[in-house]
């Protein structure tokens, strides 16, 4: 089936024994058919058109159509998390990646402006435009078992490896641990950015001092003052926030071992 009205499209196609949801679409689609199948099994394949392409990439899945064509034919089946998380705005159900702070306000301007450019230069773009104005807040982060409180930058919570169309924020992250990769991006500086900003498309951003990588089934953010909260790319409120896995809750066409 192909998704025109993801959520909707979904939650009907999800009635069937053994359905197969053929989702034609960036993150942002993808993340409106988990959505639509909260709390029912179904198998997505992806054809990934949209700007990020991030849930693809952290699952393998070729971005040329006639190679995705054929994983969504003839693939493996992977049974993998996801996550929830709640926050001002309500309960959302996400399939890659969370994030609060400096991303939420790029998920923002990225999602406003036209995509001409491409996933790779519109995020790296507005993230530019933010990073220029943004000031870092005193954050803690309450993970199972430990506790972070300091000012910080980001705090991201991932499923899966990429974000912000192509950056391998969390590279080791799986998405069938029962986990999130927490990474906690302290109070970095404009120079911080400027000699690190090419490590985030190939994981090495992680040696940072100001950086730290945490691994929790659960995560709960708060400020002093309101962070923008986004999940696969898509608003979502401020905080505070709480992050929680939903191990085994989906289903995905992927490329065959060798």
């Amino acid at each position: 089936m192909l998704s025109e009205a993801p959520g909707s499209l979904a939650r009907a196609a999800a009635e069937s024994p053994d359905a197969l949801l053929v989702v034609v679409g960036g993150d942002g689609t993808v993340n409106e058919v988990v959505n639509g199948l909260a709390g029912r099994r179904a198998e997505i394949a992806v054809l990934a058109s949209g700007t990020g392409r991030d849930f693809g990439r952290s699952h393998g899945i070729p971005s040329r159509f006639e190679e995705a064509v054929r994983v969504a034919l003839g693939g493996a089946t992977r049974t993998v998390d996801v996550g929830r998380a709640e926050t001002s705005a309500g309960t959302r159900y996400f399939a890659n990646v969370g994030s609060v702070g400096m991303s939420g306000a790029v998920a923002r301007r990225a999602n406003a402006m036209p995509k001409l450019l491409g996933g790779r230069l519109t995020f790296f773009y507005a993230l530019s435009r933010e990073f220029l104005g943004w000031r870092n807040s005193e954050v803690t982060v309450r993970l199972a078992g430990t506790e972070r409180r300091a000012p910080m930058h980001d705090v991201i919570v991932a499923n899966g490896s990429w974000h912000g169309g192509g950056m391998r924020l969390a590279p080791e992250a799986r998405q069938d641990d029962g986990l999130f990769d927490v990474v906690l991006i302290g109070d970095v500086t404009k120079l911080d950015f400027a000699t690190t900003a090419p490590k985030l498309y190939s994981g090495r951003y992680l040696s940072h001092p100001k950086v730290e990588l945490l691994r929790s089934a659960t995560v709960a953010v708060d400020s002093g003052e309101p962070l923008p909260v986004e999940v696969d790319g898509e608003p979502l409120g401020t905080t505070p926030a709480r992050f929680e896995v939903v191990p085994g809750a989906l289903q995905v066409r992927v490329p065959r071992a060798g």
